[in-house]
């Protein structure tokens, strides 16, 4: 009875510190709970989403932060300085700008009272030093190691940039001028233009607003290679010419009539200066630029097909360019102010195959156009940085060359270069020529004030035409005169320039 009743008091003891373990089990979960919970929380901000924080413009702390980060310099291709950081007082830097307006647009600005744009806010990560993981950035912080600012070496090109911007002469417009075999971007001009080093003061910053206020001609800070496009003119042409042929439906020999006031879409359509023609192969129709014949071919191709190219070439989405994306333009129809389908029902397709219609496109894509035919008909992506190299000189990241989408046979490639080789040698382009080299273009002209002379001009090229290292458009906005007198000779230019 006693061994009974001995092992009956151990059972009812063991029984007893069970019941008085299950809180302090529980407690102990409880309390494991809330660490996985603190440990997870705080891995998500430090770690995980640290980059979305960090971009938050709302995020005071980050502004703070990047005042005493030395941020990398972006350079350009030669190794001239487009931006670098300068110390200031108590430990904090400030972006300086040594070319002043050269770079404006492609560069952008970065400061803490106005935000960041251009290649400044896209390789925003890069140049305060936050590349890599954010695991490693915060066991840098742990190691007592200041970050510092990676440098961002570009594509483009100091000599040829400048004669870009002396070409435009303060006139509303863009220069953009591409690597065809690359997508590399070696000049991105465009008017008016700003210092961004204004903005380091606040009086220069005020007067810079003042300017622009209620004026929109003078919105110097719009980058118009990339933003708020117009009518390309008859530069479009060359998408329709690739549509034709790439398709069959034409070839460069084909006859089409080219008559003044011919009815598209029951609207008598005119030539320039009202000249009429007869029947002309397409050749001959691109080197004279004629309205009808090409309205009548891409009448005869259909929304469909047209659109089917202008997607190949870039069109109805945003450039694939190393660029805020805020900060471009899609190029294509616009309707009250919105991007529409090239088969809407209210897009006229004979009028847009010609570059007019509601067409709104930006210099970057009509220098993907030239570049696309210049690509033996591979269109390769385009981007402004060479690449990333980091404090210590290691290369962290090179851009290669990708191609973006492949928008017609090598032979399409062939024919309509050999039509745009028509256009400079006897046709509307005789003023792009270069003395021993060959080029390859299209001139257009959008009427913008009808019974007036004031138009937006446009010219696209490659050269030299067999193998082209360059591809270029170039554009004005409302100049009392053609595409061949005013645009053309600034493309010469900047070709030149880059082909020394």
């Amino acid at each position: 009875m006693r061994r009974a009743s001995c092992g009956a008091s151990k059972w009812g003891s063991w029984n007893e510190e069970r019941a008085v373990n299950r809180p302090i089990i529980r407690l102990y979960g409880f309390v494991v709970l809330l660490f996985a919970l603190l440990v997870g929380f705080t891995s998500r901000w430090t770690i995980f989403e640290a980059s979305s924080l960090r971009a938050n413009r709302l995020n005071a702390r980050t502004l703070l932060e990047q005042q005493r980060v030395a941020r990398g310099p972006i350079v350009a291709a030669d190794g001239t300085v487009l931006a670098h950081s300068l110390r200031g007082p108590e430990a904090t830097y400030e972006r300086s700008y040594p070319t002043g307006e050269e770079f404006a647009h492609a560069v952008g600005y970065s400061y803490i009272n106005f935000g960041s744009t251009g290649l400044e806010r896209f390789r925003n990560a890069e140049l305060d030093g936050r590349s890599g993981t954010n695991l490693q950035t915060v066991l840098d912080q742990l190691q007592g190691k200041k970050p510092r600012g990676d440098k961002v070496i570009t594509t483009l090109n100091p000599a040829a940039q400048q004669v870009a911007n002396r070409a435009l002469a303060g006139q509303r417009g863009a220069v953009v001028a591409l690597d065809p075999r690359t997508g590399a971007v070696t000049v991105m001009a465009a008017t008016p233009g700003y210092d961004p080093n204004a903005l380091r003061s606040a009086g220069g910053a005020r007067q810079l607003e003042r300017e622009e206020q209620g004026n929109a001609p003078r919105k110097s800070r719009v980058n118009r290679s990339v933003q708020f496009g117009y009518a390309p003119g008859s530069t479009f042409k060359v998408v329709t010419a690739t549509a034709a042929l790439d398709t069959g439906a034409f070839t460069p020999e084909s006859t089409v009539n080219g008559r003044d006031n011919v009815p598209i879409s029951g609207v008598p359509l005119q030539n320039d200066e009202h000249s009429s023609y007869g029947q002309l192969s397409l050749t001959q129709a691109l080197a004279k630029s004629v309205n009808t014949a090409w309205a009548q071919v891409a009448e005869k191709l259909g929304k469909s097909t047209i659109a089917r190219y202008m997607e190949r070439f870039g069109f109805d989405k945003k450039p694939q360019l190393d660029y805020p994306a805020e900060e471009m333009s899609a190029s294509g129809e616009y309707a009250r102010g919105r991007l529409v389908a090239p088969t809407s029902g209210v897009v006229d397709v004979g009028r847009m195959g010609i570059g007019q219609d509601k067409l709104q496109v930006t210099a970057l894509q009509m220098a993907e156009v030239a570049a696309a035919v210049a690509g033996h008909g591979k269109l390769m992506a385009p981007h402004m940085t060479d690449r990333i190299i980091d404090a210590e000189g290691r290369t962290l990241q090179t851009i290669a060359p990708r191609v973006q989408s492949v928008v017609m046979k090598p032979s399409t490639a062939a024919a309509v270069t050999s039509m745009m080789v028509a256009v400079v040698n006897e046709g509307t382009g005789t003023p792009a020529q270069i003395p021993g080299v060959q080029v390859a273009g299209k001139t257009g002209t959008a009427e913008t004030l009808p019974a007036t002379a004031i138009n937006n001009v446009w010219f696209i090229a490659f050269a030299p035409a067999a193998e082209p290292k360059v591809a270029i458009a170039a554009t004005l906005q409302g100049v009392p005169g053609f595409g061949a007198a005013f645009a053309a000779p600034i493309a010469k230019q900047v070709m030149e320039r880059l082909l020394k």
